[in-house]
């Protein structure tokens, strides 16, 4: 088996070079593709490109570099942070703090394909909000500058004011590249809900099919989350927002099928050997219009016929004859006598499963999202207008009602109503989703009720939350009761600094710097997340330390995601007893530092499976 380094994979495209490479492996060089070779290999699949070549779609200034900014390798990683969790060591629930582009990087390798519903509830671009404003060069380090990692100088939101020029370019700019790095983690049959409101949603709907594809667009629903009149337009009150909503892939998932309310089962108040229903008219209302097919005489139990008459009553029914006669012999035909001593005829309806409504009319409204906050911070107004749980809830019984499992991803998570909305879900369903938020320490204000009550940014807000809701609305409950908290930092490996001047002491420094691969006071614990999430291990992987090996610390990396299992040893020698009882098999893979073996115990372990060293 092969000896390789474990080193930072920046490559988010890997899967489809692969894919290019079997289509024109000639256009491929030394790793690299020659545009001529394979403009040649397309031939006339090429489209023709010149001057007054036109495209349909949507463009705007800073488009062209937005698409590359999703490549850019993160220089970042994602560390643990201990004891600001509940139940860290056995739950599957993370929180990720830090700058969401940063973070959907990080974890392309690990959650590709294997998100089941995405919710983002975006900054709106009303001109007074603020928005993420991307470094496309140095991203991690524009982080750290905002968070004080490096100075206290250090901005990373900005206002959008509409006379600068760029009012919709600086919004969209900022959604492409984290809406290309989300569509990579969905499943096949994952779906993602996008909260919007009438400032871009024309726009956002535009990159939205151009990522996604205009063919997997499901619906564009409409929430009122408000009632009564409203000062926010001089026109109209604005009572309703917008959720767009896309599929990977419309062939995986055909449909959307969701159980009657309570309030709806009370209907169903018959019941057979079929199950509970209620009796709906099989007449068609006459405003419809004609409709040949559907007219036709019906025979009832005392022998008369129930006729189409030109001129008089109109009898029109909802289905043809032939579902009829199906209906009437699987006994889902109904015959009454009215007041008039006239047959009536009606259809069974059963109580099973019902489509969504696109309009969510009398679902929830904003203000109850802002009470389910007070009730948690003691009638402290500490976020403004979150998200009602209601809502997500909601979404979340859509795209989960037959597994009712799967991992539910927010990464624009503010107050974490995604995560309060998972927890309920689960309650309600007895389903086992988890979630992934991710938030970006945004500072509160110092005149905010959060900032009063000690919170210093909005990430605290959302995990103190979680705790909370953990703490007041789960008890006795056998579902997954906790979470773990990460946060990104620079990674753990050295990353080259290019030099250009003529000082050579300062180059022979600048080298000396870069003798070992890993940057001053690395942590095992760090470093082992680190190599988790660069070989594909999700950050809810089983990680136990192999007691039987008594000369080194070994920990046994395993996921249900993955395959094979990661073995890592950060000691600075690695025992012979080690590498003699170290138990590899097929796939797996040990991961130790490279001066922690000598060349012969190199050999003896890629005899063994795979080694890959730091």
């Amino acid at each position: 088996m092969p000896h390789t380094r474990l080193r930072p994979s920046f490559v988010f495209d890997e899967e489809k070079l692969k894919q290019l490479k079997q289509i024109a492996p000639e256009a491929f060089a030394d790793g690299k593709i020659n545009w001529e070779v394979l403009r040649e290999s397309l031939g006339e699949h090429l489209e023709e490109e010149g001057p007054e070549t036109e495209h349909f779609g949507l463009f705007w200034p800073g488009k062209k570099e937005v698409r590359k900014i999703a490549s850019i390798p993160s220089k970042g990683t994602l560390i643990p942070v201990k004891g600001e969790g509940i139940n860290e060591e056995t739950t599957k629930n993370i929180f990720i703090e830090g700058e969401n582009l940063e973070v959907l990087k990080l974890i392309q390798k690990s959650y590709a394909g294997k998100i089941k519903m995405i919710y983002i509830d975006p900054p709106y671009n009303t001109g007074n909000d603020f928005i993420y404003d991307d470094n496309f060069t140095e991203p991690l380090e524009e982080y750290l500058k905002y968070t004080g990692q490096i100075d206290e100088e250090g901005k990373m939101l900005t206002t959008n004011k509409k006379a600068d020029g760029r009012f919709h370019s600086k919004w969209l700019s900022m959604m492409y590249p984290r809406l290309r790095l989300a569509r990579n983690l969905l499943g096949d049959d994952g779906v993602i809900f996008i909260s919007i409101d009438d400032n871009e949603v024309d726009n956002l709907k535009k990159i939205c099919n151009e990522i996604f594809g205009e063919e997997n667009f499901a619906a564009q629903l409409v929430w009122r989350k408000k009632a009564g009149g409203g000062s926010d337009s001089k026109y109209f009150a604005i009572e309703y927002e917008y959720i767009l909503t896309y599929l990977k892939d419309k062939r995986t998932l055909e449909s959307f099928d969701i159980p009657y309310s309570e309030k709806q089962q009370e209907r169903f108040s018959m019941t057979d050997n079929k199950g509970k229903y209620y009796l709906k008219t099989l007449e068609r209302p006459e405003r419809l219009g004609p409709r040949p097919n559907l007219q036709y005489p019906i025979k009832c139990p005392d022998g008369k016929l129930i006729e189409y008459k030109s001129g008089g009553k109109k009898y029109t029914w909802v289905v043809g004859k032939i579902k009829f006669e199906e209906m009437k012999n699987n006994d889902e035909i109904v015959f009454n006598k009215g007041r008039d001593g006239g047959w009536r005829v009606y259809r069974k309806v059963y109580m099973e499963t019902q489509t969504p409504r696109g309009l969510f009319y009398d679902l929830t409204l904003n203000r109850e999202g802002t009470a389910e906050m007070k009730e948690l911070f003691r009638n402290t107004e500490i976020f403004t207008n979150p998200k009602p749980s209601t809502l997500i809830k909601y979404l979340i019984h859509i795209v989960t009602n037959q597994e009712k499992e799967g991992i539910i991803l927010d990464f624009f998570a503010g107050s974490c109503t995604t995560a309060h909305s998972v927890f309920l879900a689960n309650i309600e369903d007895s389903g086992n989703c988890n979630f992934i938020c991710v938030q970006m320490p945004e500072i509160c204000d110092k005149s905010t009720e959060a900032y009063k009550e000690g919170y210093k940014n909005i990430a605290e807000i959302g995990k103190e939350r979680i705790r909370r809701v953990i703490k007041k609305q789960l008890k006795n409950n056998k579902n997954d009761q906790g979470f773990k908290v990460f946060q990104i930092d620079e990674s753990n490996f050295k990353q080259w600094q290019n030099y250009e001047g003529s000082d050579l002491k300062q180059l022979k420094d600048l080298f000396e710097k870069q003798e070992g691969p890993l940057i001053d006071g690395w942590k095992p614990e760090n470093l082992l997340v680190e190599a988790m999430l660069q070989e594909g291990f999700p950050l809810d992987s089983n990680v136990v330390e192999l007691k039987d090996h008594k000369k080194n610390k070994v920990t046994q990396v395993s996921s249900e995601f993955c395959q094979h299992k990661l073995l890592v040893s950060f000691d600075k020698k690695i025992a012979q007893d080690t590498i003699d009882n170290l138990k590899i098999e097929g796939e797996d893979i040990f991961v130790c530092l490279d001066n922690a073996l000598t060349d012969e115990q190199k050999v003896t372990l890629s005899d063994k499976g795979f080694l890959k060293t730091i």
